[in-house]
């Protein structure tokens, strides 16, 4: 496409946004790389993505992981993306046709591939943190795949920003894109990733803030998991209106209700609990959560 037909696009594109009548996409190009101050702190990260067999991390498989490597500076800004690493992987059985339908990946693109391991643990070792759209779901994949993931801070890209309070109609990556005013490939792991480093690169529309700033933020943080062991069966919506969830889960120890608060509200859900729910002197169990652990089945 030449110079002047780039240009006309762009002031036909221009034309229909001030019009009111329409919205217009524009697909996802490269990021070009940020100039920054020198002696600026930057930091590498790595955003991934998964397909799998199935939900579940201890029975289900991978079948193709995307590995994005992207500098950021510690105010947010992304400095830098890298090369994606991607490949696929044969799950030594048939692909369910839900998730054919879902990914559009099959048997024969999959057949003897296998993942290149040493690959991933280069790119894991110099990484500051890793991100996910939905860690709790990769992070408990990849972990499995790569016990190197283990030793690292990870952060989610999905649950960690604020989206809908910054305007956006849900957290899924397309209609956070649409939000965004780009689209692109979807259904590919590394074309995700690239789309979430896209969106994290932004300044959100409300607050202006940019949306890696804020996920910085809150991976930063300490939270405490608290379980309301031994609370009657008669007052548990009232723990549900209160932001308990239940901790049948599979990696979920007690099996009781519990929930996550920031740690400057750990003494006062402490105190509810002792004085509104558990049995007189019964304190509850309580779990220091960081970065570390968090979203992995530790956390």
């Amino acid at each position: 496409m030449t110079e002047e037909e780039v240009k006309r696009l762009e002031e036909m594109a221009r034309m229909l946004s001030a019009s009111g009548a329409y919205r217009v996409l524009r697909k996802l190009a490269p990021r070009s790389p940020v100039a920054v101050e020198p002696g600026t702190p930057t930091r590498p990260g790595l955003f991934v993505d998964v397909e799998t067999t199935g939900l579940d991390p201890e029975t289900d498989e991978i079948i193709e992981i995307a590995i994005v490597p992207f500098t950021y500076a510690l105010d947010g800004r992304i400095i830098d993306v890298g090369e994606p690493f991607q490949s696929f992987c044969d799950p030594g059985r048939p692909i369910p046709p839900e998730v054919v339908a879902l990914t559009g990946i099959t048997d024969t693109m999959v057949t003897d591939q296998t993942i290149d391991l040493t690959t991933v643990e280069g790119m894991v070792a110099p990484a500051a943190l890793v991100v996910a759209h939905n860690a709790a779901f990769d992070r408990r994949f990849i972990e499995r795949l790569c016990p190197a993931f283990a030793g690292k801070p990870w952060a989610c890209s999905m649950t960690e920003v604020d989206w809908v309070a910054e305007g956006f109609e849900g957290l899924k990556l397309a209609y956070l894109a649409m939000g965004a005013g780009f689209f692109y490939d979807r259904h590919r792991a590394a074309n995700d990733c690239l789309a979430a480093i896209e969106l994290l690169a932004l300044p959100l529309p409300h607050s202006g803030t940019i949306a890696m700033s804020r996920l910085l933020d809150r991976a930063r943080s300490v939270t405490w998991r608290i379980w309301a062991e031994g609370a009657p069966f008669d007052l548990k919506d009232d723990l549900k209106r209160r932001g308990y969830r239940w901790g049948g889960d599979t990696g979920f120890r007690p099996r009781t209700w519990y929930i996550d608060v920031p740690e400057a509200k750990q003494s006062d859900e402490i105190a509810y609990l002792k004085t509104k729910v558990l049995d007189a002197g019964r304190d509850p169990s309580v779990q220091r959560i960081t970065a570390y652990d968090r979203f992995s089945k530790r956390g």
